[in-house]
């Protein structure tokens, strides 16, 4: 049997805070199994989980902000314990977090404290990467450190392939590589014109105080419409244990919409029987 498909509901972000309950009923509709949150825009934990119920589809995890988690990990996890999320994840570093920086190391002994809350809580902590962990420490991969420093019953993976690819490392090759560790992994598309890909934080909603560059040299891909190779990731998927698969987007392609992006996504996947 094919892993269940789930959908990062930071796609489709700008719905999601003018319909939140719509929104989440529509990715049911698209054939999504399961939804990962990006936020909880005010919406009450309870109604969330008999909403999730009623309609048939699975909260399997959320992207909570790293301080967020770290300032009180116990009260900000507990939201979404009730909603009935078996993960939280670290999305995404600051600039002073990341590797290369005098503040790795703190974030790492940060990132095991968020484990072990999550841990006593019996919620399993994941991380999502980007591009920017794989630069080296020693001989290692920043990422490889990061997991090779915190056990796997504290931190597991959340591999977004395309950052990985972005990084110029295979993505099949790296999630197998954390065969039994990466239960949940995302399904990412992209294409990319020449080596310079600009500004590419910008495309993510992070930055949008950088250059436009970025947008003819890089742009985000419905899953199946770009350069990666997503049979072999999903072959990759199921060698290394994974029990779901989540698309993700971060921002449309030009032209496209949100709605519509996710839509390709998942029917591309159901050509392939997923």
């Amino acid at each position: 049997m094919k892993l269940p498909v789930a959908v990062q509901l930071y796609s489709v972000r700008d719905e999601m805070e003018k319909d939140f309950y719509g929104t989440i009923k529509a990715m049911k509709e698209l054939g999504y199994d399961g939804v990962e949150f990006a936020g909880l825009f005010g919406e009450d934990p309870e109604k969330i989980k008999a909403f999730c119920e009623e309609i048939g589809i699975v909260p399997i995890s959320a992207h909570v902000p790293y301080y967020d988690m770290l300032e009180d990990p116990e009260k900000v996890i507990a939201d979404y314990k009730t909603i009935g999320v078996k993960y939280v994840v670290v999305p995404y570093l600051t600039e002073e977090c990341r590797p290369g920086t005098d503040g790795f190391a703190a974030t790492v002994e940060g990132i095991r404290k968020i484990g072990e809350a999550a841990k006593a809580m019996g919620i399993q902590l994941l991380y999502h990467n980007h591009d920017f962990e794989f630069v080296k420490i020693g001989e290692e991969y920043a990422l490889d450190v990061l997991y090779s420093t915190i056990p796997a019953d504290l931190l597991q993976t959340e591999i977004d392939t395309c950052w990985v690819n972005v990084a110029g490392v295979n993505p099949s090759e790296y999630v197998e590589k954390y065969s039994g560790r990466a239960p949940v992994v995302h399904l990412k598309d992209f294409k990319k014109s020449g080596e310079n890909t600009g500004k590419l934080y910008k495309l993510i909603g992070i930055d949008e105080n950088e250059e436009d560059e970025a947008e003819d040299a890089f742009s985000f891909m419905p899953v199946g419409y770009g350069a990666q190779d997503i049979p072999a990731i999903l072959a990759a998927c199921e060698v290394a244990g994974a029990e779901w698969v989540v698309v993700e987007q971060d921002s449309p392609a030009k032209g496209d919409t949100p709605m519509n992006s996710v839509k390709l996504s998942r029917e591309y996947l159901k050509t392939l029987s997923w």
